[in-house]
């Protein structure tokens, strides 16, 4: 059974630097795990997803330039940098079997961590 914890978010100023963390459980090698966004009013949206075995990282085009995606044994990260207002959603970390920017490939999501982009 995979289980997902996201923490790390809080309230920052516009230009800060911000890193999540999801603890995982119940990965296997043949899996991919993603982070997500959700703005107030707006569609879920897609931010980055990782092989967990691979390593390699895919990216919303609009957010590769800023956010990086990365893993350990047992965490999954999203480091963000100079960010902006429009940043501001609750994030959530999820895990599937396939390659996929879509949100219905994956099982399995954390609980949302908030992020606020604000002066």
């Amino acid at each position: 059974q995979v289980q997902l914890v996201e923490s790390g978010g809080k309230l920052v100023q516009p230009g800060d630097s911000l890193r999540l963390s999801c603890a995982v459980s119940g990965l296997t090698d043949s899996n991919y795990a993603g982070w997500f966004r959700q703005a107030p009013g707006k569609d879920q949206e897609f931010v980055a997803y990782i092989g967990w075995l691979s390593g390699h990282a895919y990216y919303e085009d609009s957010l590769k330039d800023r956010f990086t995606i990365s893993r350990d044994n047992d965490k999954l990260y999203l480091q963000m940098n100079s960010l902006k207002i429009e940043d501001t959603a609750v994030y959530f970390c999820a895990a599937g079997r396939y390659a996929s920017p879509i949100a219905r490939y994956y099982d399995d999501w954390g609980q949302g961590t908030q992020v606020t982009v604000s002066s």
